[in-house]
Order: C-alpha cells, then structure tokens, then sequence
C-alpha cells in the first residue's frame, strides 16, 4: 500500500545570497550583482526570490556569472551575476534563496 502513495516533496535550502545592485542590459535583461552570503549555488539550482521576508518569486536560474563569464557554481564569499527566467523585478537587498527539492517516501 505504501508504494502507491505519491512521495512528499520537501524543500532543503542550500544558499543565501544577497542582491547588492541591479543592471539592467539591453538585449538581456535585469542581471543581478550578488554576494554569496552562505552556501553554494549552482547553475542548475531553484530559487525564492525574498523582500521584506516574504517570498515574491519562485523559479529557476536563466544565467549564472563570475564577471563577465559562464560559471557552473558560486561559493560563499564569491560574487556572482545572477539572471533569472522570467523575473525582472529585482532590487539591492532583495535575498536570493536557493533550495533542492528531496522526495521523501510517504508510510501510513
């Protein structure tokens, strides 16, 4: 029976980073100047886009930089240029949170 239940999907945070100035670049968008405050990011990873504590936006990486080149991953203490897919609204101090999803098996 327990193999029938859908798996939960529980949230693991992995990164804080901190939107320190806003660029706006023609022909791109709104790239973020960020400073890794604790964790990792990575190209791949889901983020919450938090203000004033409350989470405005949830989505996933279009574009992840160290000065002017592709990275893979930022580290703590690293700045990075950080893009997101269809999100513009970003501004200094918003916090840039980054999360994996786990499946968690479900039991009776």
């Amino acid at each position: 029976m327990e193999g029938l239940l859908e798996p939960k999907i529980e949230r693991k945070a992995v990164c804080n980073i901190e939107v320190r100035e806003v660029f706006r670049i023609t022909g791109v968008g709104v790239i973020a100047g960020c400073f890794v405050m604790e964790g990792k990011i990575k190209r791949d990873t889901k983020v919450n886009v938090i203000r004033d504590g409350i989470v405005i936006h949830t989505g996933d990486l279009s574009s992840l930089k160290r000065f002017k080149d592709d990275a893979k991953e930022a580290i703590v203490g690293m700045e990075c240029g950080i893009g997101l897919k269809s999100f513009n609204d970003l501004v200094a101090g918003d916090i840039i949170e980054g999360f994996e999803e786990i499946e968690v098996k479900r039991t009776l």
